[in-house]
């Protein structure tokens, strides 16, 4: 042990001896009459730290006579009630000068933060908030975070956090529709699981949560608000030495906001698309295996799960033991479903398993499907061109524009048909698409050609209007110089 570790030691032993050594006649008093309180103050933190009974109470522990001891004079206020309880804690809590006494490292914000708080909010009678410290921390048994008794010890919290909202009566009164199983459900979780086994490095309610700043669900400073929670839940699983022990990639947050969901959540602010918790659920968080995956997805994404569910693939994977949705569009990093997934050679997600050499069948079907869908992409192009032209021309084409949605409707059918793998099924939709956008390109293609009939037809009319200008203009000049002729 070093010189300094030795002093260190050797200062906090005497500070420990010399807090053991005040004068505290309330304690001595109460501890003789055995009551529940001086048995829990004697492991209490704050007794260790030198505070005696008056520290909380007030008065003159120091005093023999109880009369002198309890003197309003002294300061005495007796025991706290309601919103008094906390303000006793943030005497202390709350004065940085006087935490560095004890040299304690704690912050000196927890009592705002609880103020600001959902648990901040006045209590059903009006008159004071909805917790206090102590219906957390317990009152004159309090201990360290950090020792295994504390209610609030990581191993403890979720069970603390129980008892109210497992408590039908008690929520009833402030949220009626918070579900009141979420202890149930994160002790079928993972984290629940290995948090019973003893892990205190799990997540529990106040790792996700917070612990005096949690905040309701939708509240935009809250930590578990939508845009906020996959950064929550990377405050774990992007620290490499502590998902070791679990050996789980710690890259999912950083996949997460380059993928199709990660983008449109965190760069759009589009609440409408998923966050971690809606595929891994909230408090039965567990992540989702081969046979559950496709319902996740589907659960957004329904009729593509439907037509997968009934598709020759359904049984290939199944056999196979590969995932559904994420063989072919992966987990976190999912990119935007274009018509490159779609055949025969790569970046195509077909070509994985498809060759010309192996699962044949799917190949050619592949090639097939990627054909009709470019045909009908190229057939769209080309009538928006058309339409585009026509109206830069100043031609009346507003039933074709209008037509043209069917089109792109078709063209994003297709895209969901395709999870089908019925070579037959996509060739239906995509045909109906092409037709429209054929017809749609030869009515624009008509507009485009009459606009040309017309500025021809109206450049002949303008030139024989020009020549029959200048024919009857020479004309009457003719006949004005014939007549000035005779007139000399």
């Amino acid at each position: 042990m070093t010189r300094r570790n030795l002093l260190i030691l050797s200062l906090n032993l005497s500070f420990s001896a010399f807090a053991q050594e005040r004068v505290d006649q309330c304690f001595t008093c109460h501890q003789a009459i055995e009551d529940r309180p001086s048995q829990l103050f004697m492991r209490d933190i704050h007794r260790t730290k030198g505070i005696t009974c008056a520290g909380c109470h007030g008065g003159n522990s120091e005093a023999e006579e109880m009369e002198d001891g309890m003197n309003l004079k002294a300061g005495f206020i007796g025991v706290p009630k309601g919103d008094a309880i906390s303000a006793a804690c943030e005497k202390c809590h709350s004065d940085a000068e006087r935490m560095k006494t004890y040299r304690s490292d704690l912050p000196v914000t927890q009592g705002t933060m609880l103020k600001e708080s959902v648990h901040g909010r006045l209590s059903f009678t009006g008159n004071e908030r909805l917790l206090q410290c102590t219906t957390c921390h317990n009152t004159h048994g309090i201990v360290t975070v950090r020792n295994r008794t504390s209610p609030v010890h990581p191993l403890n919290v979720a069970a603390t956090c129980a008892i109210c909202h497992s408590s039908a009566t008690f929520m009833r009164n402030y949220n009626p529709s918070l579900p009141i199983d979420q202890m149930a459900k994160y002790r079928t979780s993972v984290h629940g699981t290995l948090n019973a086994r003893g892990d205190g490095n799990a997540a529990e309610c106040a790792s996700c949560h917070g612990s005096h700043d949690i905040r309701s669900a939708v509240d935009v400073k809250s930590r578990v608000y939508a845009t906020n929670l996959p950064q929550t839940c990377a405050n774990c699983h992007s620290d490499s030495v502590r998902m070791k022990p679990y050996k789980i990639p710690v890259d999912q947050y950083e996949k997460f906001a380059k993928g199709v969901h990660g983008i449109a959540l965190l760069e759009r602010k589009d609440f409408g698309a998923p966050a971690c918790n809606d595929c891994h659920g909230n408090h039965g968080a567990v992540p989702p295996g081969v046979q559950s995956i496709s319902q996740v997805c589907g659960t957004c994404h329904a009729l593509n799960a439907e037509l997968f569910s009934r598709s020759p693939h359904k049984k290939a994977f199944d056999s196979l033991k590969l995932p559904e949705c994420e063989t072919c569009h992966s987990n976190h990093e999912i990119v935007a479903a274009t018509d490159d997934l779609l055949g025969a050679t790569p970046p195509a997600v077909c070509a994985q398993c498809h060759t010309p050499q192996e699962n044949t069948v799917g190949y050619n079907a592949a090639r097939t499907m990627r054909a009709a869908v470019d045909s009908l992409v190229s057939l769209e192009d080309r009538a928006r061109t058309l339409i585009d032209e026509a109206e830069q021309k100043g031609m009346e084409v507003s039933e074709a524009k209008f037509k043209l949605r069917e089109v792109r409707q078709a063209r994003l059918e297709s895209r969901t048909t395709i999870h089908a793998f019925d070579e037959k099924r996509l060739l239906e939709v995509v045909g109906g698409g092409m037709n429209t956008a054929q017809s749609i390109a030869v009515e624009a293609q008509d507009a485009v050609d009459e606009y040309y009939f017309r500025r021809i037809g109206l450049g002949v009319s303008t030139l024989i209007i020009t020549v029959l200008a200048v024919s009857l203009f020479l004309y009457v000049r003719r006949i004005e110089q014939n007549r000035s002729g005779k007139a000399k």
